[in-house]
């Protein structure tokens, strides 16, 4: 019979998201068949699963680490932010629907018994489920109806781990507060606690952990320090985004402001002939650009806007006169052509908005979302390439004739006439060495040799050796609960 145990936050951004990473790869290397869970998150950093839908992208990295495909049921509501005040809700990998904050609020327990039958679907496969939380039970505002912390944890019941920041500071106050506030039925399932991003000596610590033990009454799993190379694995959450420093080959990236799906990222910063340079809003974009990249964007036509009052369409376009390069991937491939129509008002207000002209082709909104995980070719370097797509519209146009790849025979993409502009719907290009490496030498880049999934691998096997070290992974298989 399959257990589970719960790792929730005392806090947003704490580190659940690579602590359950990290246990799903403890636990494999231990015998143990592992399987990933997050009941909601709210992320426009998306998968594509191998059952057709879409989860969280920190759930398909734990996947990976637990040794296995990700599916619907790992992350069975996502919430994807459209807006400051709304979101579009995925019910088990497709559209449920677009709701305001407060509608959602209101309607979020409907969605709880699919969450309890993805948890039992995935408890049937599985030795241990690792359920990971959604910001902090702390927020006891937000408990009515709950299905991302203590709601779920009561439904399915679930025991918890508490894990607090103490970089942020004041991690004492964090434990103890979640334990004062929370209500005592909350409170007593909570079965341990641990603490996260230690800097230096954690013995240093033993007091303040001796001070959380007498004031909650919850045993210590552990201090975990700061693990280094976390940098290295795929990141989630749009605040995990930085600018990495490496070679001379330099790669400028606009931060949208509804940037999604910016994982392509990920393998051009573990590159060391390449150096990220992700500019935020209201600095220019540089003029020493190698390639400039458009990320994807979960709502085109408002990042258009967004990008125009950074100035950076003029930026752009003085580096294309230079002679630079540009790329643009989904929502930024949209912006490169010359207009964006969403006349079924899909992604917020019917209209249309000029893009940056760059290539000659348009875009027009369509209600049906594709969802691919994609095998496709890159027709100059014949290179192979795995990659998934995730987008709506539908992009036409003549420079759709320089179409610079192919997906089962058929073209995709567009490139302006003389090659220095491309776009294309296809994410993951860069985590093929072979495409990656041929791509940046056309441009200039010195050949590399890095293999950037044997990094992710590495990577988890470092993090799961770190918590064996620091976290008492025995007691917490012991705390855990058969799934009932």
């Amino acid at each position: 019979m399959a257990k589970a145990i719960m790792i929730q936050g005392a806090g947003s951004n704490v580190g659940k998201s690579m602590i359950v990473a990290g246990l799903a790869r403890a636990c494999l290397r231990r015998g143990l068949s592992v399987a990933p869970f997050k009941p909601q998150n709210m992320s426009n950093n998306a998968a594509v699963t191998i059952d057709g839908g879409e989860i969280g992208r920190a759930q398909a990295l734990q996947a990976r680490a637990a040794g296995r495909a990700p599916v619907v049921d790992m992350n069975p509501v996502l919430l994807k932010p459209e807006t400051d005040t709304g979101a579009q809700i995925i019910l088990r990998g497709h559209r449920f629907a677009t709701l305001r904050a407060r509608d959602y609020g209101a309607r979020k327990h409907e969605l709880l018994p699919a969450v309890l039958e993805s948890f039992r679907n995935l408890a049937a496969t599985a030795d241990l489920i690792l359920v990971e939380g959604a910001g902090s039970p702390a927020e006891i505002n937000l408990r009515a109806g709950d299905i991302a912390n203590m709601g779920f944890a009561a439904a399915a019941n679930v025991p918890v781990i508490l894990v607090g920041d103490i970089d942020r500071g004041g991690v004492i106050a964090q434990c103890v507060g979640t334990h004062a506030v929370l209500p005592e039925a909350d409170r007593d399932r909570i079965v341990g606690f641990a603490i996260n991003k230690f800097r230096g000596d954690v013995t240093l610590f033993d007091a303040g952990l001796a001070e959380i033990v007498s004031r909650t009454g919850w045993p210590s799993l552990g201090v975990m320090p700061w693990f280094d190379a976390a940098w290295r694995l795929p990141a989630e959450d749009v605040m995990d985004i930085s600018s990495r420093k490496g070679g001379p080959f330099r790669v400028v990236v606009p931060r949208l402001s509804r940037i999604a799906n910016f994982d392509d990222l990920d393998p051009l910063s573990a590159d060391p002939q390449v150096s990220v340079d992700v500019v935020e809003s209201g600095r220019a974009l540089p003029g020493d650009a190698d390639l400039v990249l458009i990320p994807g964007s979960k709502a085109t036509m408002a990042d258009m806007a967004h990008l125009r009052a950074q100035g950076w369409d003029i930026d752009i376009l003085a580096h294309h006169r230079r002679g630079g390069h540009v790329l643009g991937i989904c929502g930024g491939y949209q912006m490169l052509g010359r207009e964006i129509i969403d006349a079924e008002g899909i992604e917020g207000r019917p209209g249309r908005v000029a893009g940056l002209g760059l290539l000659d082709v348009s875009t027009r909104m369509e209600p049906a979302k594709r969802l691919s995980l994609t095998h496709a070719r890159d027709r100059e370097s014949g290179a192979d390439v795995e990659g998934y797509e995730i987008h709506l519209g539908r992009t036409t146009g003549r420079d759709c004739a320089q179409a610079w790849l192919e997906i089962d025979g058929r073209p995709e993409g567009a490139a302006s006439p003389d090659g220095r502009v491309r776009g294309c719907y296809l994410h993951g290009l860069f985590a093929g060495d072979r495409f990656r490496d041929a791509y940046l030498r056309r441009l200039g880049a010195a050949p590399s040799d890095i293999g950037y999934d044997a990094i992710v691998e590495q990577t988890l096997d470092q993090l799961a050796e770190h918590l064996e070290r620091h976290m008492d992974i025995d007691l917490l298989l012991d705390l855990a609960r058969p799934v009932g």
